[in-house]
């Protein structure tokens, strides 16, 4: 696939259309406090730092801590997307599968007095709670700015478009959408994916070569357009 011709003109990179963000399972995994608790499960990430703060010091919140900045999607049946189910061999009645241990808002297997079902919904089906997509494959490029020879390496989702690539790159350049970002000296659709633009990933030809993928990293250039846009 060769590389789309053509730039789009300069626009806010959170607008026309804003969308959840993506973010990668390293992201996912730097928030693993109990303060900053996200887990990622069925390919969304949640921010359960607020249910952490209202049931601290809860002993039914250990395992949720322990799976901080971690992905959950084993304690879910993906078809239902509620936690998975067993029969209980002593009673024969469904329960909640939990080997991590019982959690928030499940109910316990025998009949309990302090059991209080007023919590409302359940924290996994609460969509307050969700914050952005997880990545279903991360990419690693170079980013190098031909004005300064800077050059800079980003773990990027597959899934973001240019324009959310660029907002990836604003902690190394305030002004990165003064420039025009080019591959292989193409100029690229801001509103595309790597793979749109014709930046190939290349990593399962790498492993079908029994190769290092790391070897070679796709480089994005930035060519300054003589303006000091900020975002």
């Amino acid at each position: 696939m060769r590389p789309v011709a053509g730039v789009t003109k300069k626009r806010s990179i959170m607008s026309p259309a804003a969308r959840a963000p993506f973010f990668t399972p390293r992201e996912v995994s730097r928030h693993c406090t109990t303060a900053d608790l996200w887990v990622s499960y069925l390919g969304r990430v949640y921010d359960l730092s607020p249910l952490a703060a209202d049931y601290r010091g809860d002993i039914l919140l250990k395992p949720i801590i322990e799976a901080a900045g971690k992905d959950i999607s084993h304690w879910f049946n993906p078809k239902t997307g509620d936690i998975k189910t067993s029969i209980d061999p002593q009673t024969g009645c469904l329960r909640y599968s939990t080997p991590q241990g019982r959690f928030l808002h499940i109910s316990p297997s025998y009949p309990c007095s302090d059991w209080d079902t007023d919590f409302g919904r359940p924290w996994w089906r609460d969509p307050s709670y969700e914050i952005g997509i997880l990545s279903a494959k991360t990419r690693t490029i170079r980013v190098i700015n031909t004005l300064t020879s800077q050059e800079h390496t980003l773990e990027v989702c597959s899934e973001e478009t240019i324009w959310e690539i660029l907002r990836r790159y604003l902690p190394y350049n305030a002004h990165a959408a003064s420039y025009t970002w080019k591959y292989c000296g193409v100029p690229l659709n801001m509103d595309l994916t790597l793979e749109e633009n014709g930046v190939k990933d290349e990593d399962d030809e790498f492993e079908e070569l029994k190769l290092d993928s790391d070897l070679y990293t796709s480089s994005i250039h930035l060519y300054f357009n003589d303006d000091l846009t900020e975002l």
